[in-house]
């Protein structure tokens, strides 16, 4: 019999995605979601993770780049996957070398498209609609040391030529988003599932 998977989730802000993950693990029986981080402290996703009763910390820019510190309480609750739902530092190599390939992200636009550096939230959808793009969608992929630049798990298309405002398709993307970003890490993590 396999370990159950622990995830960390690492969230910054309104933690709408960590919530659907949340609720879809809730009673799973090999996928569980021991800790929720995050670099704010005002994070709304920090109350989401509570009502769960799943334990958060907060952590600061040097604890997370210049120590080992968020590492260990990884170690501690003995996670095996990261999940990054809304999380928006760059993620220090030496989480990388201690999660080789376990680390997982979901990005609000079709990459290699739309990614990078400051590429986050309403910016992606607002940079979509200038550039009059006909879909868009979401891409999972593994984190590597550059911004939305790791190998993709997933991708799925919405179709936005419907679409007026940034707003109207943040809505579009955010319902791909909590539809298949907790069912591919279930994929993932349990193949034969």
């Amino acid at each position: 019999m396999n370990q159950p998977a622990r995830l960390a989730v690492f969230l910054s802000g309104n933690g709408s995605n960590a919530e659907a993950i949340f609720s879809y693990y809730k009673n799973h029986p090999s996928i569980q979601v021991v800790l929720v981080l995050s670099n704010n402290p005002a994070a709304f996703g920090l109350q989401r993770a509570s009502k769960f009763n799943i334990p958060s910390r907060v952590f600061t820019r040097q604890q997370f780049r210049e120590s080992d510190e968020v590492v260990q309480w990884l170690k501690e609750a003995h996670v095996t996957h990261v999940v990054l739902a809304g999380f928006l530092w760059l993620i220090p190599l030496n989480l990388i070398h201690e999660y080789p390939h376990r680390i997982i992200n979901i990005h609000p636009a079709l990459l290699p498209k739309y990614g990078g550096k400051g590429m986050y939230g309403m910016k992606v959808h607002q940079t979509v609609l200038d550039n009059k793009e006909k879909e868009t969608g979401i891409t999972i992929h593994y984190v590597n040391e550059h911004y939305d630049e790791g190998e993709f798990i997933f991708q799925q298309k919405v179709t936005i030529e419907d679409c007026a405002s940034a707003e109207e398709i943040a809505s579009k993307v955010q319902q791909l988003e909590h539809d298949y970003f907790p069912q591919t890490i279930e994929k993932l993590l349990n193949p034969k599932s």
